[in-house]
């Protein structure tokens, strides 16, 4: 299965590491490798996260948990879409 991301979910990426290295640069590596490695997991396990109850088809966005981070995705039939990112002390992102 192959991951793709949408330009909102690279930009909440960068966004999410440049808030944390300000502070800790290295935790903010860490903080991103640990959330790269977890949705690369999804290649296996794409249908164990929680679905999107309010999505229009809950069966296919899911919501995948890293720690204090939220990753929202879609399955389609060929890849798997990374819609966005988020702490979970932020307001949750729009589909």
């Amino acid at each position: 299965m192959r991951i793709r991301y949408t330009h909102e979910a690279i930009h909440d990426l960068e966004q999410l590491r440049e808030f944390i290295e300000v502070k800790n640069p290295v935790a903010a590596q860490r903080v991103a490798r640990e959330i790269l490695l977890g949705i690369e997991k999804l290649k296996v396990f794409f249908n164990l996260c929680l679905q999107v109850m309010m999505a229009p088809q809950p069966e296919l966005v899911r919501d995948l948990f890293i720690g204090n981070y939220t990753v929202r995705y879609m399955i389609t039939k060929d890849e798997l879409l990374i819609l966005r990112l988020w702490h979970d002390k932020e307001i949750e992102k729009d589909l």
